[in-house]
């Protein structure tokens, strides 16, 4: 699909950081937006803003680790957009601490967050991208999807069992046109989450997620007959797109 106007996009995680960029090169996109996050005053002023410059956007607060919450969400956005073109679960928790110091629900909402919202979200846009003729769906992973970090033990979890379950959905959208994959950062983003976490080094690296923000368009204009099955490079494939506008 070459124009996404008039088409929509669930994004979670969409207050801040990559989400909102993401949103916001959406919504320059011509795309309706249903966008998910548990910071519900700030997600109301990103709404107000792509609103403002000409979007149609709903804000729908959400605590994602709460199976009852998402399921009242899910509906939500599901009834402001119909069907959405794409789908995108940026939405995630990195507290760092050794496993003796993670209590049982700090654990469960960490993983909940990653792994059951996408697993409800999915199974609730699954049945429509199919009726529809395709769609793709997206989740945010990183390098702690395929390795493990010091004091990251739930987050890394999350993260490597987003790679897996993008692996079964790829297989299973495959017939039904249904493109899965998985996107990492590829590079050092200056975001809330970055600010807690990174160490004084990396922050002279980091960039703003919006120069990641061309990866996810070009996501959101794949079937299964494009990329599928997956693990991609924000950075990497942003920086592509770049170089093939400018060759046109």
């Amino acid at each position: 699909m070459d124009d996404l106007r008039g088409t929509s996009a669930i994004v979670t995680g969409a207050a801040q950081g990559l989400g909102y960029a993401v949103a916001k090169a959406y919504a320059a996109e011509g795309m309706r937006l249903a966008l998910m996050d548990i910071n519900g005053p700030l997600l109301a002023e990103v709404c107000s803003e792509l609103s403002r410059a000409g979007g149609e956007c709903l804000p729908v607060t959400v605590d994602l680790s709460d199976a009852v919450d998402t399921q009242r969400a899910i509906a939500q956005a599901l009834a402001f957009c119909g069907t959405p073109r794409v789908l995108v679960h940026n939405a995630a928790i990195l507290v760092n601490r050794p496993l003796l110091d993670i209590p049982l629900d700090a654990w469960q909402r960490e993983v909940n967050v990653a792994i059951q919202a996408a697993y409800m979200l999915t199974q609730a846009v699954w049945p429509l991208m199919t009726e529809a003729g395709g769609g793709s769906i997206v989740y945010v992973s990183s390098m702690s999807g395929i390795k493990g970090f010091l004091d990251e033990s739930a987050y890394c979890t999350a993260k490597h069992g987003l790679e897996g379950f993008m692996k079964c959905m790829a297989m299973e959208g495959a017939p039904r046109n249904i493109a899965v994959n998985t996107i990492t950062p590829g590079m050092y983003m200056k975001t809330p989450m970055s600010e807690r976490n990174y160490t004084d080094d990396l922050k002279q690296k980091w960039v703003d997620p919006i120069l990641l923000a061309p990866a996810f368009v070009l996501l959101a204009r794949q079937d299964a007959a494009g990329i599928t099955g997956q693990r991609l490079n924000a950075w990497e494939l942003s920086q592509a797109q770049d170089t093939s506008a400018m060759g046109k």
